[in-house]
């Protein structure tokens, strides 16, 4: 079983993530929350084969120093999200308010 096998561990704790979370609208932050738990139940190889979630490197944006690079999932029907890989965490970053700000595009 190789790293890719092991179950994804969510790390929720960064201050822009929860406060974009917490400001979604009721139906869309149960989406969210929805997402999140299906997520949990994950492989990283299941995550990155998912066709609805889409996990996609962001090439239009420069990563942190020490971060190998940002990547976007969708956590609902019209909102994606950011996060980057740390061994067996996904650390959320953002909840996108639209989907091409997402890709720093308007």
């Amino acid at each position: 079983m190789g790293a890719n096998d092991n179950p994804i561990r969510l790390d929720l704790n960064n201050p822009v993530f929860q406060e974009n979370l917490f400001g979604l609208q009721k139906p869309e932050r149960n989406a969210a929350i929805d997402t999140l738990r299906k997520i949990r139940q994950m492989s990283w190889n299941q995550l990155y084969r998912d066709n609805g979630l889409k996990w996609e490197k962001i090439a239009s944006v420069k990563p942190p120093p020490g971060i190998d690079a940002i990547y976007s999932l969708r956590i609902t029907q019209s909102r994606r999200c950011t996060a980057h890989r740390d061994g067996d965490f996904m650390r959320l970053l953002t909840v996108s308010p639209d989907h091409d700000s997402t890709y720093g595009r308007k």
